[in-house]
């Protein structure tokens, strides 16, 4: 049994990675949708959000509205520490007893897709690492097509992450997204085939 931590920058694939990986087999936990369960109303995490960022970050149903306090979080990189440190303790509890459960019902093989693997020190609940990574360029013109964002927004997003080069520490495995998505598909089957090889042996 493996655990993946697929990890990489904003429009640079990952999410396409992670499909590919469900299609081939993989289970995949999520730690964004883990982080709508953090953001929960009323729950620890919820309250500590509206107590450092206030009571506008909430929308009309109670919930806490992320756009908004993305806004708020990528205009200001004390704003951005401040979020991490009440989010991400709790996402790791969340992936760790997910990942937990599925080990004992012997699933065979776990993706634990986070785009902050990395900055939030989670490797640790994985057995390998890889990084999916684009041009800047590149990645721009899918998020202005994906999500309507100006390139001055898309640029605060990309320089409020780690660099792709402080993401690939030693042993972790680059998946370039450069080119088509035939070619992604490859690269992903080819390293789904050497994780299958190495179970086997």
């Amino acid at each position: 049994m493996r655990v993946i931590g697929l990890t990489g920058g904003i429009g640079t694939g990952k999410s396409r990675v992670a499909r590919i990986l469900e299609e081939l087999g993989a289970v995949v936990v999520n730690a964004d949708l883990l982080g709508h369960q953090a953001y929960k109303p009323n729950t620890e995490t919820w309250q500590q959000i509206v107590d450092a960022f206030g009571p506008e970050v909430v929308g009309p149903e109670g919930e806490i509205d992320r756009k908004r306090l993305g806004r708020i979080v990528f205009s200001s990189p004390g704003a951005k520490i401040r979020l991490d440190a009440i989010v991400w303790p709790q996402i790791a509890i969340l992936a760790q007893r997910q990942i937990e459960n599925l080990l004992k019902q012997e699933t065979d093989r776990i993706v634990l897709e986070a785009a902050v693997l990395v900055e939030a020190g989670w490797d640790f609940l994985v057995d390998e690492v890889w990084v999916t990574h684009a041009p800047r360029d590149l990645v721009r013109q899918r998020l202005k097509l994906r999500d309507g964002l100006t390139t001055e927004e898309i640029d605060r997003r990309i320089d409020a992450q780690i660099p792709f080069e402080e993401r690939l520490k030693e042993g972790y495995i680059p998946i370039e997204n450069a080119s088509t998505p035939e070619d992604l598909r490859d690269r992903v089957q080819t390293l789904w085939r050497r994780l299958i090889k190495e179970s086997a042996e």
